[in-house]
């Protein structure tokens, strides 16, 4: 039997003698949703490896919330995130996979993060029962290009003294592929983490020893197995891709189109502009070729001065 077999032309049949296992990307809605939407123990030790939590601030248990946020507005859309879930402490934790990266995506994260900081509270509750809100986004694309690291960290911070913060909002954006790209240098479990997201697709079939010896990982690693998926499952993880792949065919071809307007009108501008230039130029040196020519009947230079707009010096130096 041939390895590459399909069920209407999508879904691969894993052979009965292929030695290895078949693993589903991460990253995928079904299996990002899968591992950390229905599995407490791994969320959290993905949130306490990921987040900018400080000693005695780990999360010690989790209760998943709705991952719809409804708006106030009945005609604005809903938004639907991957994983909301708070702890016992009332913290408010928001977990994106973004594949495809724009820049009004940060935008939406700020209005997320902020709907949910703000449901917190009934008309009568004080202030003080408010609890902070992380958004934690892992972007599969480079958006900051002129930075280093691929850990962004954003909150309210005193501009000129930035140890003074006011407690609520935390925006974390990570960009995997600067991740993949370097030298492993973060936390333990930060690390097997993102490398669990960046290292594991269809194409992985052995799974890398340190990612297996890490128990958490290995149940995530587990989850991700072909064969834990059904038939319909598996043609949704196919389209998937199918929508990623044509929305960056999209927005690369925007990008071009973009591009070539832009160098058409920056050419046709330079062309206006030098032709100005050049006409300008041209009623220049006709007005010293006629002062010249007055210099030479013996006119003198205030009347050559009022016939071409050359000054006195301009004329002397004819």
């Amino acid at each position: 039997m041939e390895k590459n077999m399909y069920i209407c032309n999508k879904v691969p049949i894993k052979p009965k003698n292929d030695p290895y296992m078949r693993y589903l990307d991460p990253k995928a809605d079904l299996t990002f949703k899968r591992v950390f939407g229905e599995h407490p123990d791994l969320v959290m030790s993905f949130l306490n490896a990921l987040l900018p939590l400080n000693e005695g601030e780990e999360i010690t248990d989790i209760e998943y919330l709705s991952p719809e946020i409804v708006p106030d507005h009945p005609l604005r859309k809903n938004s639907i995130v991957d994983v909301r879930c708070k702890d016992r402490k009332g913290r408010l934790f928001i977990v994106e996979m973004q594949m495809i990266w724009s820049p009004e995506y940060q935008q939406r994260v700020l209005f997320n993060a902020s709907k949910a900081y703000v449901r917190q509270l009934g008309k009568k509750e004080e202030y003080k029962l408010l609890q902070p809100v992380y958004s934690l986004n892992l972007i599969n694309e480079i958006f900051e290009p002129e930075l280093d690291g691929y850990y962004h960290y954003y909150k309210m911070v005193h501009v000129e003294h930035t140890e003074k913060v006011i407690d609520g909002l935390h925006l974390i954006f990570i960009e995997l592929p600067k991740f993949a790209s370097r030298a492993y240098q973060a936390k333990r479990m930060q690390v097997l983490w993102l490398r669990y997201l960046t290292e594991i697709s269809e194409e992985t079939r052995e799974v890398p020893q340190e990612l297996l010896e890490n128990p958490e990982v290995k149940k995530a690693v587990t989850a991700l197995e072909e064969s834990a998926f059904t038939d319909a499952q598996l043609l949704g993880y196919d389209d998937f891709w199918d929508v990623i792949r044509t929305e960056i065919t999209r927005v690369n071809s925007a990008e071009r189109k973009g591009m070539k307007k832009g160098i058409e009108k920056g050419i046709e501008k330079g062309i206006e502009k030098g032709i100005e230039k050049g006409i300008e130029k041209g009623r220049e040196e006709e007005k010293r070729t006629i002062a010249r020519n007055l210099k030479q009947i013996g006119a003198t230079t205030e009347m050559i001065s009022n016939a071409t707009g050359l000054s006195a010096e301009e004329i002397a130096e004819l």
